[in-house]
């Protein structure tokens, strides 16, 4: 299982009840990227997040991220998938979530990004043949209505601060967007606390035993 995917298969009886999920390097599309690369697959995460979301032995499901982003479509189908999870979710950024790697640091229910971890905000990019006709051009208008309209739903920004961000000139050598650092991206309301692997798993766990809480008033109703 660490060999095929890089971490941990779901944890037996007697081990964590919190299942950790790693998204790193470029987050993999329908396309194979070439084998130099670290990828995070879509097609592994998903199933993955289905097991942890059936497996009664976990609880909580603590998401960290190291990403440089990748393709649109793959990190909003994980995004969705981890806000749609009922147990409760953590996410942490470390290193640095940028790109599409910003929708999937606010699908959990609390984030927190490392002091040094950064995050780059940009407007939708397509890569080879583009057809330049207006069409085009409105595709990448509501591929990118969809990102936005996911992230300040799932944080605290306002929709005007995030388009802000994303196109704002003359930060980036050679793109249009922004590079935000730690507390930063706690200040526009995009990521809730500054914090580390600490502070996340406590975190979790106090979200886990509100839930417990919670599951325990419902049966005895």
């Amino acid at each position: 299982m660490i060999q095929q995917l890089g971490q941990t298969s779901i944890p037996s009886i007697n081990e964590s009840n919190i299942y950790c999920l790693t998204i790193i390097g470029q987050v993999e599309g329908h396309i194979q990227l070439p084998p130099q690369n670290k990828t995070t697959k879509y097609e592994h995460v998903i199933p993955q997040l289905v097991a942890a979301e059936q497996n009664p032995k976990i609880e909580g499901v603590l998401v960290i991220l190291n990403t440089v982003g990748g393709d649109v479509e793959a990190g909003l189908a994980i995004a969705e998938m981890i806000a749609s999870l009922s147990k409760p979710t953590v996410t942490l950024v470390l290193g640095g979530g940028h790109s599409i790697g910003v929708p999937i640091a606010v699908a959990s229910d609390y984030s927190l990004i490392a002091e040094t971890a950064t995050m780059t905000i940009h407007p939708v990019r397509l890569s080879g043949l583009v057809i330049g006709v207006a069409e085009s051009f409105e595709y990448i208008a509501k591929m990118q209505d969809r990102v936005v309209k996911f992230v300040t739903n799932h944080s605290n920004i306002s929709e005007d601060t995030f388009r802000e961000l994303m196109l704002k000139v003359g930060e980036l050598t050679r793109d249009v967007g922004t590079n935000i650092v730690g507390s930063k991206a706690v200040e526009c309301g995009l990521i809730d606390q500054v914090g580390g692997l600490g502070e996340a798993i406590r975190e979790l766990q106090n979200r886990i035993n509100n839930y417990r809480l919670q599951q325990s008033k419902q049966v005895v109703q």
